[in-house]
């Protein structure tokens, strides 16, 4: 029998949450398959099977274990079962050729029914045409799952209820909190009562970088594989601005500041299990289109929880993006042990005074949460200032300045 024991993940960390068994207690099982997954303060990880063998568990979903604990024993001398040889060696490939682990589910959306497959009284219907109810919305109390009337007027009477959900309800439910969500919540209220955070605000007209994308978005995928977005705009933008207010790229260590000639920028990603921030390494020295794929595959691996732990250390800046979820202004928290951290938010048409005329432009607030310690008000706001500069004339991204000022030698 061999010991399968909890792996070390990190030299800070001394106990991990096993979240769930991908293998069953009994199951055979090859060498190097993934038989569970396991949580750690940063990141989830999984464990294989050291050799082939009938798996024995030791630990239970949702126990917490130190690092080196059995989790789980494997009888190697155990013979394969019959009917688990071909199924166990069997992979499935996708369109694109490569391998998809056969324990791999994807679960996709229910089929929304079309109304007309609806069952409900023709009464029901009638006020659902007439009142264009979402059949969704409904809860049917007719048997076979049939709408009646009185269902529809109930939904009529209670817009923004819970389908299901009983009246005047007053449940509550306890659910322990993972270690991820420990992590974020310490590190967060670390961050506010070490730092002596302080926010800045500006705004930046949008206009010039969404016609480039509009006119290139096509090409640009064509060429490269992957969508133009906008973080590619601000992560150059930050690399540029950081690069000329140095303090803003910096952190304090003890009683010494520690500058950075590189930019490694942390993308705050929102996962399943909370919120991580991966790294792009030297994006100063990345193309528009490298910038671009890194976030597709740090983005892809958060939502996967596929991340590893060096993907998730370091970072001397961090951008995260409120304005997916509709956030027109926000104060973002310093990702600690950095200094300063840009917030992008919601774009949105907005009138303007342009060139003594009101227009109507596609606007976005941006913030700059920084650490007074090292970063003085003149640097935190010319830095914003910068990046504003920047992203409103996205051709300076190119060489970092005006290109007829370079041109003219001024």
């Amino acid at each position: 029998m061999i010991d399968i024991k909890v792996p070390t993940v990190g030299e800070s960390i001394s106990e991990v949450t096993l979240i769930k068994w991908l293998k069953k207690e009994g199951d055979y099982v090859d060498r190097d398959e993934v038989i569970a997954e396991l949580e750690s303060e940063k990141a989830t990880f999984e464990v294989n099977a050291e050799k082939a063998g009938i798996l024995k568990t030791v630990g239970k979903e949702g126990d917490t274990l130190k690092i080196g604990d059995v989790v789980a024993q494997i009888d190697e001398t155990a013979a394969k079962p019959a009917a688990a040889s071909q199924p166990a060696k069997e992979k499935k490939a996708s369109s694109n050729g490569s391998e998809i682990k056969p324990d791999t589910v994807v679960e996709k959306p229910a089929p929304k029914i079309p109304a007309q497959d609806v069952k409900a009284t023709p009464v029901a219907s009638a006020i659902i045409a007439d009142k264009k109810i979402e059949t969704s919305k409904i809860s049917p109390s007719g048997a076979g799952g049939k709408i009646l009337k009185h269902d529809v007027l109930e939904a009529l009477n209670n817009p923004g209820r819970p389908v299901g959900q009983p009246m005047f309800s007053r449940d509550a439910r306890n659910e322990k909190m993972s270690n991820l969500r420990k992590t974020v919540s310490r590190r967060l209220v670390e961050a506010k009562n070490t730092t002596a955070m302080l926010t800045t605000f500006n705004e930046v007209d949008m206009g010039n970088i969404m016609a480039l994308r509009a006119l290139y978005k096509d090409k640009f995928k064509e060429k490269h594989g992957v969508n133009l977005g906008f973080m590619s705009f601000f992560t150059k933008a930050c690399c540029y601005a950081l690069q000329e207010w140095p303090a803003v790229n910096a952190y304090i260590d003890g009683d010494e500041i520690v500058y950075h000639s590189y930019c490694d920028i942390s993308i705050a990603v929102s996962a399943p299990k909370g919120l991580v921030v991966p790294v792009i390494r030297n994006a100063e020295s990345l193309s528009m289109a490298e910038i671009e794929k890194k976030v597709v595959e740090l983005a892809a691996k958060a939502r996967d929880n596929k991340l590893s732990m060096e993907e998730m250390q370091g970072g001397t800046f961090t951008i995260t993006n409120g304005g997916v979820f509709g956030s027109l202004m926000s104060t973002p928290i310093i990702n600690i042990p950095q200094s300063a951290i840009l917030g992008m938010h919601k774009i949105e048409d907005r009138p303007i005074a342009l060139n003594g005329q009101v227009a109507i432009r596609p606007m976005m607030y941006l913030a700059v949460s920084y650490d007074h310690r090292i970063i003085d008000g003149r640097e935190s706001v010319s830095f914003l200032a910068r990046v504003k500069e920047l992203l409103e004339n996205p051709a300076q991204l190119l060489f970092g300045r005006d290109p007829v000022k370079a041109l003219l030698e001024l």
